[in-house]
């Protein structure tokens, strides 16, 4: 009875490929062991079926970016502790991008733009450098935006204030775009935010923050994604 052999093995065998591209298919999500996608090339088979996509490529691997809805307020001072919400089983069923959940998509997850203390929403995870750049490096550049719920009776020309220059401690605070989304909810769009700047700028006119929830990162919007849930960013797709 033959033996078990790598899954590159018996790839190689069917196709009489080389093994850096038998490699490649593999880990690129291109071959199917029993109709499933496996991406290990050092995965054992024996008597399964092994088959290569009919579109496989050894077009290089992209580094992928994934949206997660952060359903609750994580410690800030540990960013990635939300990554553990992030598995096969919790994308969101509506992710239109047609990119196949390989498990290389979960290995060397970068957290990005942390979120204010006690919010939820929108973390941006990534392998990729120029979305982690962009994102670290760059953060001044991109604009962020809050829904805040609060509660209180805002100062008379409390929202005027909210608009205007702010300071706390003496120092400035990166200037805001502020609007009333409903009667008990504030639209907060903001550059480089700084640590407890929303809960701040509230307390200033009289109000107490309840909730505060991100929706977008410069030109990427967490949408309809529910809480708990992710998906993938689109190639191409930049903030």
């Amino acid at each position: 009875m033959s033996e078990p052999v790598r899954l590159s093995k018996r790839l190689i065998e069917l196709i009489g490929c080389s093994r850096n591209e038998a490699d490649k298919y593999i880990q690129g999500g291109w071959v199917l062991v029993d109709d499933e996608v496996v991406d290990a090339p050092q995965f054992m088979v024996h008597k399964q079926k092994v088959e290569l996509h009919a579109d496989a490529t050894l077009a290089p691997i992209t580094p992928m970016t994934i949206l997660l809805h952060s359903p609750v307020a994580f410690d800030v001072d540990n960013p990635t502790a939300p990554r553990q919400l992030i598995t096969p089983e919790t994308r969101a069923a509506d992710d239109n991008t047609d990119i196949r959940t390989l498990k290389r998509h979960f290995a060397g997850l970068m957290p990005t733009a942390p979120l204010e203390a006690g919010a939820t929403g929108l973390l941006v995870f990534t392998q990729d450098g120029r979305v982690e750049h962009r994102l670290i490096k760059d953060a001044r550049k991109n604009e962020q935006e809050y829904v805040v719920e609060v509660t209180g009776e805002i100062a008379p020309d409390g929202l005027a204030q909210l608009n205007r220059d702010m300071k706390r401690n003496g120092w400035p605070l990166p200037k805001a775009k502020v609007s009333w989304q409903n009667e008990n909810r504030l639209r907060f769009a903001l550059k480089n935010v700084q640590p407890g700047q929303i809960e701040f700028m509230c307390q200033s006119v009289g109000l107490t923050v309840v909730a505060m929830v991100r929706i977008r990162i410069g030109r990427v919007s967490m949408k309809k994604l529910p809480p708990g849930q992710w998906r993938y960013l689109p190639v191409g797709e930049l903030f």
